[in-house]
């Protein structure tokens, strides 16, 4: 009897994955477009950290912005920047004022 080879389904499939990641990235313009869609993906995140690093709740923020906590949730919510699509902007930076934490200060459109 000849002894069958078992097939590694695990390596099969971290190659296939390794693979389809590739072709992700495999032209100029496919580059382009994966690193425009990883960059808004992150942005949810950009924006919860610069807002824990001023050291204010999503309350104190949505105060200083004008706007409800409930809004601010919704902004700092994975997939929610990339629902609006290519007609929204959101601009934020930390401020430092004299003898206070640091503010985000955000604009929108």
């Amino acid at each position: 009897m000849a002894t069958e080879r078992k097939r590694d389904l695990i390596k099969e499939g971290e190659r296939d994955y390794q693979d389809w990641r590739a072709s992700l990235v495999e032209t100029p313009e496919k580059r382009a477009l994966y690193e425009e869609i990883a960059a808004k993906s992150d942005l949810w995140l950009q924006l919860v950290e610069a807002r824990q690093a001023a050291g204010l709740t999503q309350r104190q923020l949505a105060k200083r912005l004008g706007v409800s906590q409930a809004q601010v949730a919704r902004i700092e919510k994975r997939g929610y920047v990339q629902a609006l699509g290519e007609d929204f902007s959101l601009e934020v930076r930390v401020e430092r004022r004299r003898h206070e934490d640091p503010v985000p200060v955000a604009a929108h459109r």
